[in-house]
Formats: C-alpha cells, sequence, structure tokens
C-alpha cells in the first residue's frame, strides 16, 4: 500500500485550525482520515505548568522528540501509540493506537519545530490571522466550550504571548502556503466579513489563478513578491466568480470528480450553518495538493514537493479514490 500523504497544520492556539481540516476531513472521508494533534504531546499537565510556571507554547512543555518519531512512523505508513491531552480538564487520558490512512492530518501548535518534522509532510499550511481576531476566536472558543471567564483568557493570552512570539510564529517561515483570514469593514463585528489572504511559495507547484484576477474591490488579486504570490480573495467576492474559480481548479482534478459531493468552506457559529466563499477556496486549494501528491505517490513517486514533476493527467486516473 502506497504511504499516507501528509498534510500539517499549524498556528497558535485559536487560528482556525480546526474549523479548515474539519471541511477537509469532510471532502476526503472521515474513513481515509487519520488526524493527529500535536497538543496532546504536551510534557505536562495543566496544574503542573501552573506550578512550573511555564506555558504550553515553550518548546520544554512539549514531547517533540516524540512528535517527530510518530510522523516518522506515519508517513512510513507505520502505526502509533498517541498521547492524549483533555483540554476539557488539562489532564492526560490513556493513549489512543493510530493506523495511518490514505491521508494524515497533523494539526497544532508545533508541528514544524524540528528539521525532521518538516520532511515528513506533503503539503504544509501556517494559519496566520490577525492577532486581534484571534484573541476574540480563542476567548469565544474557551468560554463557551472550556468554561473559561473572560477575563482568564485574556490574561492567559497575555501571559503566553512571549512564547507565541519567540516560539510558534517562526515557524511561518516554513510553510508552503501562509493563511490569513482578515476582517473587512466594521472590526467590532461579531461575525465580520473575512477576506483570506494567501501567500504561496515555491515548494510545491500551486495552480495557476491568474486568468482569474481582476482589478475588482470584490474579486480576486495576485501580487509577486520576489519568490512568493500572495493572493487575496474577497470576502465580498461574486458567488459567481467564486464558482468560476472553483470550477477551474476541480477540472485540473477530474480524476478525482467524485468528492465534489461534499462541500467546502462550511462552518458554524452556535448551531447556525453558514459558509463563505474565501474559505471554500482556500481548502480547495488545500485539497489539490493533497489529491496531486496521492496521484503521484500511488503511482511511485515521493509527492509533488520541491518543483518535483508531476503525474500526467492518464496515470493519476482512479489512484486518487
Amino acid at each position: 500500500m502506497p504511504r499516507p500523504v501528509i498534510l500539517g497544520v499549524v498556528g497558535d492556539s485559536a487560528a482556525g485550525k480546526t474549523t479548515l481540516t474539519r471541511g477537509l476531513v469532510r471532502v476526503l472521508g472521515e474513513e481515509n482520515v487519520t488526524h493527529v494533534c500535536t497538543d496532546d504531546y504536551h510534557r505536562y499537565d495543566r496544574k503542573q505548568r501552573a506550578e512550573l510556571g511555564i506555558t504550553p507554547l515553550h518548546p520544554d512543555c512539549n514531547y517533540l522528540d516524540v512528535i517527530a518519531q510518530h510522523l516518522s512512523h506515519l508517513r512510513g505508513g507505520e502505526s502509533i501509540l498517541k498521547p492524549v491531552y483533555r483540554h476539557q480538564d488539562g489532564t492526560f487520558g490513556p493513549p489512543v493506537y493510530i493506523q495511518p490512512e490514505r491521508f494524515t492530518v497533523i494539526e497544532g501548535l508545533f508541528g514544524y519545530y524540528l528539521p525532521e518534522m518538516r520532511d515528513s509532510y506533503d503539503v504544509r499550511v501556517y494559519l496566520n490571522p490577525p492577532e486581534e481576531l484571534r484573541r476574540r476566536w480563542k476567548v469565544q472558543r474557551d468560554c463557551s466550550r472550556r468554561g473559561y471567564t473572560t477575563d482568564q483568557v485574556l490574561a492567559e493570552l497575555d501571559r503566553r504571548e512571549p512564547d507565541s512570539e519567540a516560539f510558534i510564529r517562526p515557524q511561518r517561515r516554513y510553510a508552503d502556503m501562509l493563511v490569513s483570514f482578515i476582517p473587512i469593514g466594521d472590526e467590532e463585528d461579531d461575525q465580520p466579513v473575512l477576506d483570506a489572504e494567501l501567500v504561496l511559495r515555491d515548494g510545491l507547484p500551486h495552480p495557476d489563478l491568474a486568468p482569474f484576477v481582476d482589478d475588482k474591490q470584490d474579486g480576486l488579486t495576485l501580487e509577486d513578491r520576489g519568490d512568493e504570490r500572495v493572493l487575496r480573495i474577497s470576502g465580498g467576492i461574486d458567488p459567481e466568480h467564486a464558482a468560476a474559480v472553483e470550477e477551474a481548479i476541480w477540472s485540473r482534478l477530474h480524476f478525482a470528480t467524485h468528492l465534489r459531493a461534499r462541500r467546502l468552506g462550511e462552518y458554524t457559529i452556535g448551531t447556525e450553518l453558514h459558509r463563505s466563499d474565501p474559505l471554500a477556496l482556500v481548502q480547495l486549494l488545500i485539497l489539490y495538493h493533497l489529491i496531486t501528491a496521492k496521484a503521484a505517490i500511488s503511482v511511485g513517486g515521493d509527492g509533488t514537493r520541491g518543483g518535483a514533476a508531476t503525474v500526467s493527467e492518464e496515470k493519476r486516473e482512479g489512484v486518487a479514490s
């Protein structure tokens, strides 16, 4: 059996990692995806961290060597015994047996910290929302799901800030895609419209979206910055324009059209279901790289990283299912 395709999604706490990956898992099928959160590899529980005066964003608070070892096993198609950290009460649960499937999603704080970790991924994404938006998301999540007060969350954010700056944000440099969702309009709006900004780097062969770039405020813009390209997707993009971009990307994945049955871009606020075209396009671009890497691996290659030759469409037929 070919090795699994490995996706990394790294970012600070409440940066939107779960929202992004949930849509990808929905499309690929839960039965085809192994999910690992590197936050499970904390060295200390919540009580011990308080006693030691250390935050979970410090490398010394995490078993980084074990994360790297487990990533290597998963890439090789081998199972692991993964630790479990329970965010609800800050304690550890019994470890769980994890078997790699066709796709493996690695999500968390420290996914790119060591070189041997970075070498394990086929696709590396870093979520980089504006800090004020992340803090708002953090308050909303931790107060509604983890039993904290607003003051407690804000105080903890301030306490973690030096470690975020020193250890988490520097991992941005290793991403193939740096993704930022940026509020437009009223910044005090509880549900602001969000643009998506993607920094696309040369580690992967990104699809050409130049034909869909326009000068309209509510559309797509693309800017070259050295060996990077910056793609901006307006939160107010015309749905027909967004659908045309999606169609162009799917047309290059015609060997995986069966995946189109499930919708991208969906997210929930409370109990209400919403959809964002920028989120859908970001997820589809990531999906594009996962599927093309899977196709390359299935015919004997080692993925598409580093400008490796892509697999011909004839050989791709049927291998990405």
